[in-house]
């Protein structure tokens, strides 16, 4: 199995590396968050990554921020391997698509072990799916109905007519609108669009959907899924 180990550390990182190419992985180096996203580009002359162990204190970039940008280009599992153990990182980490989280200093047979069982329940690594069925995309555009998301330039209209939105209002849009009809947690969403715990923003969240639905004038777009999140309904 191909596995990409994102550390700074180069001592951390080389021992580790002789442990797992003892256990026959293929080990991959990457010391910054930029590297390990270039690493992650397809290669036609080799398999994918089975496996990216992800530390969170880089330097060019936080690993939560590079676990966001890697679960929006590939399945590949990703296990987080730091010495953050407050509850709070944690969930966060999990929050944003990490498969695992694994906390400093941990013991080698138990870290195998975790590698071995997310890549036992992933499916192949590879490009995120599609677009779900009734959705129809063009260049970097999501259309819902009379909705059109132009995600490359951030704006959104609705029948033609240009609806402004703010920054997180796009993103919050933008994040519902991929998968249309699949609700998404309350919690997952304040993760991957404030990139925070859910603690305290649950009524920035409520104010930001109120003001997307004001704006739109699409009541029936976004639906509240009581007492679990919201989800994208396309309109007829």
């Amino acid at each position: 199995m191909r596995l990409l180990l994102v550390e700074d550390d180069d001592h951390v990182a080389a021992a580790l590396s002789a442990v797992l190419g003892r256990h026959g992985f293929d080990v991959t180096h990457a010391r910054s968050g930029d590297e390990a996203l270039r690493a992650l580009l397809p290669d036609d002359g080799a398999p994918p990554f089975g496996v990216v162990l992800l530390d969170l204190g880089l330097p060019d970039q936080d690993g939560f921020e590079v676990c966001g940008r890697i679960r929006k280009r590939t399945s590949t599992p990703v296990i987080m391997v730091t010495a953050r153990s407050d509850t709070r990182s944690k969930i966060h980490g999990l929050n944003l698509g990490a498969d695992d989280y694994v906390v400093k200093p941990y013991d080698t047979g138990e870290l195998l072990a975790r590698i071995h069982a997310v890549a036992r329940r992933t499916p192949p690594a590879g490009p995120p799916p599609g677009p779900p069925v009734g959705t129809t995309t063009g260049p970097g555009a999501l259309r819902l109905g009379p909705l059109t998301i132009e995600v490359p330039t951030r704006r959104v209209s609705v029948d033609g007519t240009a609806v402004p939105l703010t920054r997180k209002e796009f993103d919050l849009l933008a994040l519902l609108a991929q998968r249309p009809g699949v609700v998404f947690r309350r919690e997952q969403i304040i993760s991957e669009v404030w990139r925070t715990s859910w603690e305290g923003t649950g009524r920035t969240l409520e104010v930001h959907i109120a003001s997307l639905r004001s704006k739109l004038r699409l009541p029936a777009l976004i639906e509240t899924v009581r007492g679990v999140g919201y989800k994208i309904v396309i309109p007829v």
